[in-house]
Order: structure tokens, then sequence, then C-alpha cells
């Protein structure tokens, strides 16, 4: 059925009538000289636009492919830019299964605008310049060398990629792999997984129904809603996760950290403190120069590790949380070092530390804390 499909197809680009267009005379804007190309073919489901310039593609809006191409060109005379644009034309044709608008390069610069009709996959490539696609039904391929990317409404997977420029995508029903240069992030709505990932700029997705791995070498990290785990990666910048339904794993060289629910948690921040919350399963934390919160609400502990190089660790354990303490402070200096609320939780001096240790509303999983330079506070929450 499959093979029959693609015959099918096959022969539909290969029977298509002559496309229709038509060009405006030439005109000049500033230093450049332009002419503007206007053409129109039958349907096809996949649509590949080759572009040099910037793009703009929305499906679903016409019983046909049409489209407006402007060519601009950089001469001294009118009679010169004439010569070299009547050596290059805009093509559209079959090429496979596909359907392909084609642009020329060169010494031209293009803008392409393109109004289609349902799509079932759509690619954009342009060696530079701001891509607008919106209304593919099916999977959405865009590769370009410079310019700012967007996207919505798309029903299939979509991979992403431009050298240098911020990316916005609107929703999206599959995947989404996309990837900046240099350039923010922004996501509205990914149903499947997200793969998002900048050489700098932040990061921000409101909701990915999956698995989500973000990477910023330098910049902050929002995750508001995922439906899976959650990775994060940042050379410096504010990593936020809001709520993931699996484990959180995140990396940050320099910057705090900060989630508020999640099935398990593993932090690691070289400078920078790290907050978390309503945490289902075993939480292992650390940070070389910052201070820790862990607010215990989620219920059900694991075996934990909290550790601080240079600054303080609180935990709040509420009265239906069970687990046993067992807290290490390398600062000797006085026994407040680590703080207590819980009377079964002993204070003393042990050699050159100050240690705590006993179970916390009739104990349970083990929860070590260790600071190095900084205050131990064991509370109840209130």
């Amino acid at each position: 059925m499959r093979r029959s499909g693609l015959f099918s197809a096959r022969v539909a680009l290969a029977l298509l009538p002559l496309v229709a267009f038509a060009q405006q005379e030439l005109t000049r804007q500033g230093d450049l000289w332009v002419r503007t190309h206007y053409g129109a073919g039958p349907a096809a489901p996949r649509l590949r636009v080759n572009a040099h310039g910037p793009v703009t593609l929305e499906g679903g809006v016409s019983l046909n492919v049409s489209y407006q191409v402007k060519l601009s060109v950089k001469t001294r005379t009118a009679a010169e830019a004439l010569r070299l644009l009547d050596r290059y034309a805009v093509r559209l044709a079959p090429q496979g299964d596909w359907l392909v608008l084609t642009a020329p390069g060169g010494p031209f610069l293009s803008a392409v605008s393109v109004k289609a009709p349902r799509l079932a996959a759509a690619a954009v490539s342009t060696s530079g310049g701001a891509v607008d696609v919106r209304g593919v039904d099916g999977a959405l391929v865009v590769d370009s060398g410079g310019g700012e990317l967007f996207v919505d409404r798309v029903r299939g997977d979509c991979k992403l990629f431009t050298r240098g420029g911020d990316v916005r995508v609107g929703q999206v029903e599959g995947s989404l792999d996309c990837a900046s240069g240099a350039g923010r992030i922004t996501v509205g709505t990914v149903r499947g997984e997200a793969v998002l990932t900048t050489e700098g700029g932040d990061i921000v997705a409101t909701e990915v129904g999956g698995r989500v791995r973000a990477q910023t070498r330098a910049g902050g990290i929002h995750i508001a809603k995922a439906g899976g785990a959650v990775t994060a990666t940042t050379g410096g910048g504010r990593i936020i996760v809001d709520s993931a339904n699996g484990v959180v794993i995140t990396h940050n060289v320099a910057g705090p950290v900060q989630v508020g629910a999640a099935a398990s948690v593993e932090c690691e921040s070289g400078a920078g403190g790290v907050q978390i919350g309503n945490i289902l399963g075993s939480m292992q934390v650390s940070t070389m120069m910052g201070s820790i919160l862990a607010d215990l609400l989620g219920g059900k502990p694991a075996d934990s590790f909290l550790a601080s190089g240079d600054g303080d660790i609180t935990v709040l354990i509420p009265s239906n949380v069970g687990v046993t303490i067992r807290a290490e402070s390398e600062m000797a200096d006085t026994i407040r070092r680590i703080v207590s609320e819980f009377p079964g939780i002993p204070v003393r001096r042990q050699g050159a530390q100050i240690v705590a240790e006993g179970p916390v509303n009739g104990g349970g999983p083990l929860l070590r804390i260790s600071a190095t330079q900084g205050t131990i506070f064991i509370k109840r929450q209130r």
C-alpha cells in the first residue's frame, strides 16, 4: 500500500501542467535593482523551497501552490541588472515525490513567499534569512544559514536549524529538534519530545508532552511543564523546571537551579544556589558555591544526598514524611553549624566535624546532608 501511494504521488507530479508565471518590470530600491516574479502550480502533497534570503510559507490556505519571489541584485546600471536577471529563472518543478521551488542564488538575494494547499511534508533551505512557516499537516524541516525562525501549527515532527538567530515555535503536534548557532529559543506547545540546543541564548518551553533535552553554552533555561524527564545544561544562567513527570537532571556551571516538582532530581552547580520541592523520589544535589533549599513536600522520599561546598543547606520536612537524617558539617567552630527542630536528631561533635543523625516522623529512607563551610538547618515545614 505504501509503495502504491508513492507511485501515485510520483505519477501525479510527473503529469503536472506547465507552471504559470509572470514578472514585474525592473525597479530601483536604494542601491539594489529589484524584479518580482509571480507564479502558480497545481497542488502537491510535499513542497520544498530552496532560497537565498527570507522565506515565508503558509500551508492549507489555497487550492494550488502560488509564489512571489523578489530578486535583488546590486549593479551600477539597469542594463547590467537585466543581463544578470535574464540569465537566471525561478523554477517550480517536480523532483521525485516533491514539488520544488528554487530561487536563483549567485549574485542575487531572494525573498520568497509561498501559499500552498494542505501539505503532508515541507522543507525549507536558505543560505541566510528569516524563515516563517505555518500550517503544515506533516513533517517539517528548516535549514537556514543564518536568520530568525518562526514555526507554528505543524502536525508532524519538526527539525529546525539556523546558524545564528532566535527561534520561536508555536504549536507542534510531533517531536521537535531545534538548534541555533546563537540565539534565543522559545517554544509554546510540543506534543512529543523536544531537543533544544543553542550556542548562546535563553531557552524557554511552556509545555512539552515528552522528554526534554535543553542545552545552552550561555543563557537561562526555563521548562514550565514536561511530560517526561528533563535534562538541562548551561554554562551560565538560571535553570528553572516548574514541573516534570520524570527525573530532572541539571548541570549548571555558574547559576542557580530551581525545580518545582519532579519524579526525582540530580542537580550539579558550580556556582549557584539550588531550590527544590515536591520531589517524589530521590534527590542528588551538589553545589560548590551556593545554598540549598529542599522541601520534602512530595511525600514519597527515597535515599538522597545534599551537599554544599560554600553555602547553607535548609531542609523542610512535613509531618507526613518519614526520613532518617545523617548530617555532617566540616566547620566545627561551633555546635550551631547544625540546627535541628526535631528532638530525635541530636547534634554533637565527632572529631573534627559536627554531626546530627536520627529518625524524623518514625524514620524512613536515608537523607545525607553535607556542608563544608555553611550551616545546616533541619526544619519542620509549617
